[in-house]
């Protein structure tokens, strides 16, 4: 069998299968995968192999009884019209029925999944992230009983939220070309696993310094289902049709954040700190259960991979039983020539090493915060408004304990608040979207995705400016719940819009400004959680 390696290319090289060039991080959110447009399959062969200079076909037996001939390499698309086998009955006695052909359903594009496997999808991944920020809100609720517990100050206490965000912003980029080689439901699954064992530690640890080193790598575990859920969107779902999942998986973030505290304060006050982390552990581990079950692979590229290699061992099985050739059309539009074939797919081939995609992906994204004023600047605000996020992780409770006299399980109720916001925000920005266009009042273009939040960013300073002024205790509680509602709108405004923004700008380098802002918005987080008291 000739090595595909070796062979060189007949015709111009096709478009990547995978819509991407390589070296370009895929795991983080914003790199679209398209399906290449339909092309004459491009082949490759051997240096002996015999050529029809006229044709542009290689000279094969006219039957297989001539001889099987030389294997003939064709690169695989999404479009590519698969050859009819030569024969499907056997044509000497004795010889073995031809073996059946592989169910290849299961290897189609995503971008071609019918809407209720995409929902489901888009769904269940909304949920997991949901989780993720549950993780991140539910540590503060326990800090009184850990600093009373290791006799430590309530600031060093937080520290786990810190030490939480800084695994969070480091990991993706090194997981990401993990992802775009094995695909993302082994990444998924093996960062889940991760996330569980560490959630289980966090409530086991008898130490304050194995909090803080159990909590990076919890940070770690889960920054993989808040960071590369973006990439299964764009796995899925074309630049026109990404507003709606995106603004599920942003209100997702926000709302489990808000969530996190809501649940985790009635724990900590009638149990102990341990629990919100033992049924976090529970939680998840039921998530990664049904990720095993239901989740299914939607890279594009290693789904046409795994197309590739089913097709060829089939190829293989029929060459075992006697049936060795495929009908394989002519670029010119003659007859079909019978050939053996086997299909390789380029990104396959013109892919970059581990070390260098995870170089690239270290890199880049800092190359673009530092030279291009637009990931800077963009990176900046979202980075102050996640800062603000997680700045209320503790002032939400220090206000209404202080002032208002609540528990500690009414304080971090008032979490409601943020989940609400986080609804409204998210149920508005799908509709406000579907309504401009419905009026032709939306541009097609990237700045199209900053209209909308030029007016809803405002409520960020204004919820701001409206809880400062209103959490005396002279004011009832629920106007200061109020203000952290319409903050959380612009928190989320600018958060999807920023996201939209850069991915449609950037193209197929969009995942390098995403993965600047992603690293900007947790560390400037971590910054910020670190001085809450």
């Amino acid at each position: 069998m000739a090595n595909p390696a070796a062979e060189r290319p007949l015709s111009p090289e096709p478009s990547y299968p995978g819509g991407e060039a390589p070296g370009i991080k895929a795991g983080s959110p914003g790199i679209e995968t398209h399906s290449p447009p339909e092309s004459q399959p491009t082949t490759a062969r051997s240096s002996d192999a015999k050529f029809d200079e006229k044709d542009g076909i290689e000279d094969v037996p006219e039957s297989e009884e001539e001889g099987p001939g030389e294997i003939v390499y064709h690169y695989l698309t999404y479009s590519t019209e698969l050859p009819q086998p030569t024969s499907v009955c056997p044509t000497r006695e004795g010889q073995q029925p031809a073996p059946e052909a592989p169910n290849l359903k299961k290897f189609d594009s995503p971008f071609d999944w019918p809407e209720t496997r995409k929902n489901m999808t888009i769904y269940f991944s909304c949920f997991i992230t949901a989780l993720t920020a549950f993780s991140a809100g539910s540590y503060s609720p326990g800090v009184g009983q850990m600093a009373e517990e290791w006799h430590v100050g309530s600031v060093a206490t937080f520290a786990g939220i810190t030490t939480f965000t800084c695994g969070f912003a480091v990991a993706p980029m090194v997981l990401a070309p993990f992802s775009e080689i094995n695909g993302r439901r082994p990444v998924f699954i093996a960062s889940g696993i991760l996330f569980v064992i560490c959630q289980l530690c966090t409530g086991l640890t008898q130490s304050y310094a194995g909090m803080l080193v159990v909590r990076f790598f919890t940070g770690v575990g889960g920054s993989t289902f808040s960071t590369m859920v973006g990439g299964v969107v764009s796995d899925i779902y074309h630049a026109e049709n990404r507003n709606t999942p995106m603004a599920l998986f942003s209100g997702s973030a926000l709302f489990g954040t808000g969530w996190g505290p809501l649940v985790c304060g009635f724990i900590a006050q009638n149990t102990t700190w341990r629990w919100i982390f033992y049924m976090q552990a529970i939680m998840n581990g039921a998530a990664v259960a049904v990720i095993c079950v239901i989740f299914k692979e939607t890279r594009g590229s290693v789904l046409l991979s795994r197309k590739a290699k089913a097709l060829n061992k089939w190829y293989a099985t029929r060459e075992e039983a006697g049936y060795y050739t495929v009908d394989m059309p002519r670029a010119d539009g003659k007859a079909a020539v019978p050939q053996r074939i086997r299909w390789k797919v380029k990104e396959d081939e013109l892919r970059a090493s581990l070390m260098s995609m995870i170089r690239t992906s270290l890199l880049r994204p800092f190359h673009l915060l530092f030279t291009e004023p637009v990931v800077f600047f963009f990176s900046l605000w979202v980075a102050f408004s996640w800062a603000v996020l997680y700045l209320t992780l503790a002032a939400i409770p220090l206000v209404f304990q202080r002032n208002h006299g609540f528990s500690l399980q009414q304080a971090n109720a008032v979490f409601a608040a943020m989940c609400v916001g986080a609804i409204v925000a998210t149920v508005m920005s799908i509709y406000q979207e579907n309504i401009a266009k419905k009026y032709g009042k939306l541009a097609n273009t990237p700045e199209g995705r900053l209209y909308f939040a030029c007016i809803e960013s405002a409520c960020m300073p204004i919820g701001l400016f409206m809880f400062g002024w209103t959490s005396f205790s002279g004011i009832h509680w629920i106007v200061p719940a109020i203000a952290i509602s319409i903050a959380t709108i612009g928190i989320f405004s600018i958060y999807l819009s920023t996201f939209n923004y850069l991915a449609d700008t950037y193209h197929r380098y969009a995942s390098s400004a995403l993965a600047a802002q992603s690293f900007c918005r947790n560390m400037l987080g971590t910054s910020r959680s670190s001085d809450n008291i």
